[in-house]
C-alpha cells in the first residue's frame, strides 16, 4: 500500500467494508453487553475471542496454547513470571519464597505456602481441601504415568528426577498401572508442605518449567474420581474455576471462592512506561481483578475482528494478520482506532511457524541421501517472501533456524539455507536424486518409479487456506503433486502426536525463555510430545543432552548452533517464519500488556465500569 493519502482514504474504504459487513457475523448482541455491565455493582465480565478450539483442561496432556493459557488461571504452578516485568523475571507463587537450589543444580527443596485451598468439588466430600506437599509430587508423577500420555515428559527426563524413569519403565514393561505409591530419591515429601527433588543430570534451567502451566498442581483423588474425563473437570487452587464449557465455542471461567487473599504487587519501575498509572491505580488491589472471564472460540478471522470493532469483546487476542494493513497500517495503531482510545501491544511471541515431516512416513522420511534431498528441495522451494507479504501481511520475519528471537540461544548473526528460496537449484537437486517423471503424467515420481504426492495438513480458516494456496503454487512449480487434508485443530493435533501425518503446517511458541524449547522439538526423548517429525538422530540426540546441563554463555550457545544445522541438514523441519503479533484493547481495560509466560493475564487487568458504560452510551 503506497504512503499517504491515497493510502489513508484506502484504509478507510477497507474499514468502512469491514463494518457494513458485520451484521453477518454478530457473535454477542451488544444490546445484551451493554446491559450486562450497565450498572457499577454489576460483575465485571472480561471478554475475548480465541482461533482456535480448546482441547481439554488437565495440565499434564494439553499441549496446545490456547487450552494451556486456560489452565494457568485454574490450576497454580509452585512459581510463576512476573506479569509486567522486563526482562521476565521468576518469583513465587505458591511457594514460601525461591526455591533452595544446591549440588550443582541436581538438588531442589520447594517449600508450599500454607493454607492454599483447592476449589470446592464432589471429589472432596464436602471438605475444604488444602494443597500439600504429596500433591506437587503426584502432580509430577503423572508426567511418568504412560496411561496420562503426557506432552511435556521429556523435560522432566532431561533433568532425569531419580528413580522414575525406572517406575515407568517398569509400568511399560509389564503393561501395569504406574506405582505411584512407591517411593523413589528424586521425590519425596519432607514434611506436609515441603519437597526436595533431586535430579541425576544438573539442570541450571529447570525452575523455569515449575513456572509453566504443565505442573499446574491437581489433587490425585480429583483425577481418580473422573478417570478418563479428567480434561472435562479441571480442579485447581488458581483465581478461577470452570463455570461453563461448550466444547470448541464458549468458555467460562469463575472466580475461585477459596482463592487466597492474593494482591496485585507489580512493580511500576519495571514495568513499560505507559503502564505506570495503570500499576499505581491497581496496586494492592484483591486478585483477581473481574468477576467473570467469557471466551468464544471463533475460527475465522474476520468474524472476531468485526466484534472486537463493535466492542462486543474487550480485547483482540492476536490481531488476524489479513487485517493489519486496516488496524495496524506501517505497523502503527490506525488513527481511527487511537481516536477511539483503543490500544495495541505489538510484539514477537518467540515463535516459529513450521512445516514438518514425518520422519517415519514412507515418502518423505527416512535419512538416506535422496529422502534429505527431497525435504531439502520442498523446502527450498516455498518462497518465502511471497508467503509473509501476501497470507501474512508483512507480521512475520524468515526464520534461519528453529531458535527464534526472544530466548536464550537465538543468534541474530546466524544465517542458513532454511530461508533461502531457489527454485531452479531445488529441481536440479530432485533431478539428480532420481525424482523425476517416469510415467510421462508432467509429474515427478519416487526414484523407484511410485508416484511421487504428498499429504499436507491443514486447518479451514482463511489465513490456512492462502498458505494451501501457496503450498499449490509452489509444489506445481517443483512439478510435485500435493493434496491437502483440512481437520480442525484439535484433530490435526492428535493425529500428528501418533504419527498419523505426512506434513502439517503449524506454530510452536516458546514455554520458557530458553531455546531448548526449540531444540526438544528434534530430540527423540520429545518424540510424539512436541517432536512432531519424530526426527531421531544420535548425534543431534547427544548435542541437546549436552547443551542441556551447561550454563549460558558463548560455549552452550555453540553446542545450540551446531544442532541447528544439523536440523537444516536433515531438513525434518522447514522453518518458515517468526510471527509478530499484535494485540488490542477497548479503552475501558486497564493494566494489559502480553507476557509471553504468564498466560493468566485475565487474572491482572481490570475493567474501568464507567468507560464502558459511556462507550456504550455513545454508540
Amino acid at each position: 500500500m503506497r504512503r499517504g493519502t491515497a493510502g489513508t482514504q484506502s484504509q478507510a474504504l477497507l474499514l468502512s467494508a469491514s463494518l457494513a459487513a458485520l451484521a453477518m457475523f454478530t457473535v454477542i448482541p451488544s444490546t445484551a453487553r451493554a446491559a450486562d455491565e450497565q450498572a457499577t455493582s454489576a460483575p465485571k465480565v472480561l471478554r475475548y475471542a480465541i482461533r482456535a478450539a480448546e482441547t481439554g483442561f488437565d495440565p499434564a496432556q494439553v499441549t496446545d496454547l490456547y487450552s494451556r493459557n486456560v489452565t494457568a488461571g485454574i490450576f497454580d504452578a509452585p512459581l510463576r513470571f512476573s506479569y509486567l516485568s522486563r526482562p521476565y523475571r521468576l518469583e513465587p507463587a505458591i511457594t514460601d519464597g525461591m526455591p533452595e537450589i544446591s549440588d550443582d543444580a541436581r538438588r531442589f527443596v520447594f517449600k508450599l505456602k500454607r493454607g492454599v485451598l483447592f476449589s470446592d468439588d464432589p471429589a472432596f466430600k464436602g471438605k475444604k481441601r488444602e494443597l500439600v506437599a504429596d500433591d506437587l509430587i503426584y502432580t509430577i508423577k503423572r508426567h511418568y504415568d504412560p496411561r496420562v500420555k503426557s506432552g511435556h515428559l521429556y523435560r522432566f527426563e532431561g533433568a532425569k528426577i531419580l528413580g522414575l524413569s525406572e517406575v515407568r519403565a517398569e509400568s511399560l514393561k509389564n503393561k501395569t498401572p504406574f506405582d505411584y505409591d512407591r517411593p523413589v530419591e528424586g521425590l519425596r515429601a519432607i514434611d506436609r508442605y515441603t519437597v526436595e527433588m533431586r535430579i541425576a543430570n544438573s539442570d541450571p534451567r529447570l525452575l523455569y518449567h515449575f513456572a509453566d502451566p504443565m505442573v499446574g498442581i491437581v489433587a490425585r483423588e480429583v483425577v481418580e474420581a473422573y478417570g478418563d474425563r479428567i480434561m472435562e473437570h479441571p480442579v485447581g487452587t488458581g483465581a478461577w474455576k470452570l463455570g461453563e464449557w461448550r466444547r470448541s465455542s464458549r468458555i467460562v471461567l469463575e472466580r475461585n471462592p477459596n482463592f487466597r487473599d492474593e494482591r496485585y504487587h507489580e512493580d511500576a519501575a519495571t514495568a513499560k512506561p505507559e503502564l505506570a498509572d495503570a500499576v499505581r491505580r491497581l496496586q494492592g488491589r484483591k486478585l483477581p481483578l473481574v468477576d467473570r472471564v467469557e471466551i468464544a472460540v471463533i475460527e475465522e478471522a474476520q468474524p472476531r475482528w468485526l466484534s472486537f470493532l463493535r466492542k462486543e469483546f474487550d480485547m483482540l487476542d492476536d490481531l488476524p494478520s489479513e487485517f493489519a494493513p486496516i488496524g495496524m497500517p506501517q505497523n502503527k495503531l490506525a488513527p481511527n482506532l487511537a481516536k477511539d482510545g483503543l490500544k495495541a501491544v505489538r510484539y514477537e511471541r518467540a515463535d516459529v511457524a513450521i512445516s514438518y515431516f514425518n520422519m517415519e512416513d514412507p515418502v518423505v522420511g527416512g535419512y538416506t541421501p535422496e529422502k534429505i534431498a527431497l525435504r531439502r528441495a520442498i523446502a527450498m522451494g516455498v518462497d518465502l517472501d511471497q508467503e509473509i507479504r501476501l497470507p501474512r501481511r508483512g507480521q512475520a520475519i524468515p526464520a534461519q533456524g528453529i531458535i527464534s528471537p526472544g530466548v536464550t540461544g537465538y543468534d541474530n548473526a546466524f544465517k542458513s539455507e532454511m530461508s533461502q528460496f531457489d527454485r531452479a537449484r531445488a529441481k536440479a537437486l530432485l533431478d539428480l536424486y532420481g525424482y523425476v517423471d517416469k510415467d510421462g503424467d508432467g509429474w515427478r515420481d519416487l526414484p523407484d518409479g511410485s508416484p511421487l504426492v504428498l499429504d499436507y495438513s491443514t486447518q479451514p480458516d482463511g489465513q490456512n487456506r492462502q498458505l494451501a494456496e501457496l503450498w499449490q503454487k509452489n509444489m506445481d512449480a517443483l512439478d510435485i503433486r500435493i493434496r491437502f487434508k483440512i481437520a480442525k485443530w484439535p484433530e490435526n493435533l492428535k493425529a500428528a502426536n501418533a504419527g498419523k501425518l505426512m506434513m502439517w503446517g503449524m506454530g510452536w511458541s516458546a514455554d520458557v525463555p530458553d531455546g531448548e524449547n526449540f531444540l526438544g522439538l528434534g530430540y527423540v526423548g520429545s518424540k510424539g510430545q512436541s517432536n512432531k517429525s519424530r526426527f531421531d538422530l544420535p548425534e543431534y540426540n547427544a548435542l541437546y543432552r549436552q547443551q542441556h546441563g551447561m550454563p549460558d554463555g558463548p560455549e552452550r550457545l555453540a553446542v545450540m548452533t551446531r544442532a541447528q544445522k544439523l536440523l537444516i541438514a536433515y531438513m525434518p523441519y522447514k522453518v518458515h517464519v517468526h510471527r509478530i503479533f499484535t494485540d488490542m484493547t477497548q479503552p475501558w481495560v486497564i493494566g494489559y500488556d502480553k507476557n509471553l509466560y504468564q498466560r493468566d493475564f485475565y487474572t491482572y487487568v481490570d475493567i474501568d465500569t464507567d468507560a464502558l458504560a459511556k462507550a456504550h452510551v455513545k454508540k
